[in-house]
């Protein structure tokens, strides 16, 4: 397998999704702007939306995949038992949640944001979305699953573009909504669920070569199914730390008016590199890495590591300065349009850049993670981001009246860098890891590589500074041309220094 080329063909499918997902939310942005509807609406996305990211953004594969390959190693009936056990409890157990969730919505709504309790209209609206949009929840589960079927057969391209479905969806229900002249957040929540019911038939069609699933009623729950629930939820917790804090910083920003709105913008400009140098990679990586460590190839399981943090980096370093240098271009570019005025821009691009400074982090720790989860051990990825959470939290809370909306980027990358500097520590200590002098090598040339790029972007936004005024209309073309300048400079870069090299990131 070729780690270049499998996690191009995974980032193509998601960097399609997230640019549709770009197109929804800069129509999200003219219709909605940061108005109670457009608050309301993205806490309740948040709640499925949150454990859809913990679900389908590798979380799940990183406790399913090595429990399915070894059922499937006692062969074929065994596997087809065990996957359709998994199913059978997942559909029942999230069945029921959802349930208790449309009786109990409104405590639901005040746990994920307590500060809306004051406002009724605001808080009246983000329980019925809520309750509207949760069971997204069901159908985007099941499909997780099946996704990692597929991705347990070296079949990577459907799941990674199943979430496109999500973003079609809602872009017609706005489109349709601006013709019917109805309620836009309305019909964004009932878009929601039914971009789940959609996904989950596309990957029924697409995994029943390997997989169709038998619901079983009754069924005796065995050693190897304890094993998978008790690695799953340290590995949703573990892998989706990221995800995790963002939700306890939706909490926190309630309290503020616009926050929830500003970071929710934010962190649609920072995880599109996320779902490539984090997620992408990490997903990839897992089911070969797996392999090796069972089949007790050193050789091969620390070139598949030190390659996957230097892919990783490769990826996200450049996102972090660019993101740092253009963060208000950025912003204006893809939401300042309608309803999203200038001190939107301000406060939103303030918060990407400070986002901006933990994307390594974010990134390296869904690869690092892996690293773990690939010896079946979820359990110290589980007490690492624990330790994190905790952080993020005491910085947040602590320094919230003081600082406002923008404590919560701050904390989440601090907290995340503290993560990955834990990580680093426990696997040098246990001799998991094991770093090669051309990885340190191949680091130094990619800083080079950054900072040609970065003085092509800060010439190039200078150059074209009067393109990205508030009130110019084009200004998405320019941010496309400069972004594209800018990156064709650090990709020629890094494969002229040898960097970028297809047959360097080779591996069995």
């Amino acid at each position: 397998m070729n780690l270049l080329t499998s996690t191009s063909v995974f980032s193509f499918y998601t960097l399609l999704s997230r640019v549709l997902g770009y197109i929804r939310d800069i129509l999200i942005a003219i219709f909605l702007g940061t108005s109670v509807f457009a608050d309301a609406f993205f806490v309740a996305f948040r709640i499925p939306n949150t454990f859809r990211r913990l679900f389908a953004e590798g979380t799940f594969n990183a406790a399913f995949i090595p429990s399915y390959s070894q059922e499937k190693l006692k062969g074929e009936k065994d596997g087809k038992k065990f996957a359709d056990e998994v199913f059978s409890l997942l559909l029942f157990v999230l069945f029921f949640l959802i349930l208790l969730v449309e009786i109990f919505a409104p405590f639901l709504v005040y746990l994920i944001a307590p500060g809306f309790y004051d406002s009724p209209e605001k808080f009246s609206l983000a329980t019925e979305f809520t309750r509207i949009t949760f069971p997204f929840l069901l159908f985007v589960c099941l499909s997780s699953m099946l996704a990692g079927i597929l991705n347990t057969n070296n079949k990577f391209a459907v799941a990674a573009a199943a979430p496109i479905i999500l973003n079609l969806i809602l872009i017609l229900s706005m489109v349709l909504s601006f013709y019917l002249n109805q309620n836009f957040a309305r019909n964004l929540s009932i878009g929601v669920t039914l971009s789940g019911i959609f996904q989950l038939i596309i990957l029924f069609i697409f995994t029943k070569k390997f997989y169709f699933p038998s619901i079983k009623f009754f069924f005796k729950i065995e050693k190897s199914l304890k094993n998978f629930f008790k690695k799953l939820m340290p590995s949703i917790f573990s892998s989706g730390i990221t995800q995790i804090n963002i939700l306890i910083g939706t909490i926190i920003a309630s309290f503020q008016s616009g926050a929830v709105s500003y970071l929710y913008y934010a962190d649609r400009v920072y995880q599109i590199n996320l779902a490539i140098a984090g997620i992408a990679v990490g997903t990839v990586v897992l089911p070969s890495l797996s392999k090796s460590i069972k089949l007790n190839d050193q050789n091969s399981v620390n070139i598949i590591q030190n390659k996957s943090m230097e892919l990783s980096l490769l990826l996200s370093l450049p996102a972090t300065f660019g993101l740092l240098i253009a963060s208000n271009q950025i912003t204006s570019s893809l939401f300042g349009y309608g309803s999203f005025d200038a001190k939107d821009i301000i406060n939103t691009s303030l918060a990407i850049k400070y986002f901006a400074l933990g994307v390594p982090a974010f990134a390296l720790v869904k690869v690092l993670s892996n690293f773990y989860f690939a010896r079946d051990n979820t359990k110290s990825p589980f007490y690492i981001s624990f330790i994190g959470m905790i952080i993020n939290i005491l910085i947040s809370v602590s320094l919230f009246k003081k600082y406002g909306f923008i404590i919560i980027p701050i904390a989440t990358s601090i907290s995340t860098w503290i993560i990955v500097i834990i990580y680093f520590y426990s696997l040098n200590r246990k001799k998991f890891i094991n770093f090669e002098n051309k990885l340190l090598k191949n680091l130094l040339k990619i800083s080079f590589a950054v900072i040609l790029m970065c003085f092509c972007l800060y010439f190039s936004l200078d150059y074209f500074e009067d393109k990205f005024e508030y009130s110019y209309n084009f200004k998405l073309i320019y941010l496309l041309i400069v972004v594209g300048l800018s990156a064709g400079v650090y990709l020629i870069t890094t494969n002229l220094l040898g960097v970028l090299n297809l047959k360097s990131y080779k591996f069995k």
